[in-house]
């Protein structure tokens, strides 16, 4: 099966002990459908990876991010989808007022409450990184029909459980 191949950002911005998440219901044929994630999208063409976390943040939330951190890279690959180099972005220096989204609920989620709500089981690893502020790293999910079944942290595999 010939799969294709996407770049896409993604980032978490910090504010208080939360997170500002996208609860995703309303696009259709959404493959995050009900999960929820971190703010993001695919890259436009000549895009670089701070230019279009940029713009999807804008876009999707109205804010602007003043200061970013680039802290790694995902590579989610899917027997169901396609694989996805997803550039992981942190931030807690944001300015302006949210707006309505028309991927989902944006919401201000407690960072101890994440691990609660609908979301990839991967998510967990990475945010576990972020909060642990570990330097730059590159880990690559595998998922079979939605289930994770290996985790490679900077070349290592990881025990999942």
């Amino acid at each position: 099966m010939n799969k294709s191949m996407q770049n896409t950002t993604l980032v978490y911005i910090e504010k208080d002990s939360k997170y500002l998440m996208l609860h995703r219901t309303k696009k259709q044929n959404d493959y995050n459908h009900d999960k929820w994630i971190g703010i993001g999208g695919k890259f436009e063409e000549t895009e670089s990876p701070e230019e279009c976390i940029l713009r999807e943040v804008k876009e999707e939330t109205g804010l602007t991010l003043n200061e970013m951190e680039y802290r790694g890279i995902v590579t989610f690959v899917s027997d169901e989808n396609f694989t996805e180099y997803m550039h992981i972005f942190w931030s807690d220096n944001f300015s302006g007022e949210l707006i309505e989204c028309d991927e989902g609920e944006l919401e201000w989620v407690e960072k101890s409450r994440m691990n609660d709500l609908p979301h990839w089981k991967g998510d967990e690893i990475f945010l576990k990184l972020l909060e642990l502020s570990v330097p730059f790293f590159s880990l690559k999910l595998v998922y079979e029909k939605g289930i994770l079944l290996s985790a490679i942290l900077n070349g290592k595999k990881l025990e999942i459980g």
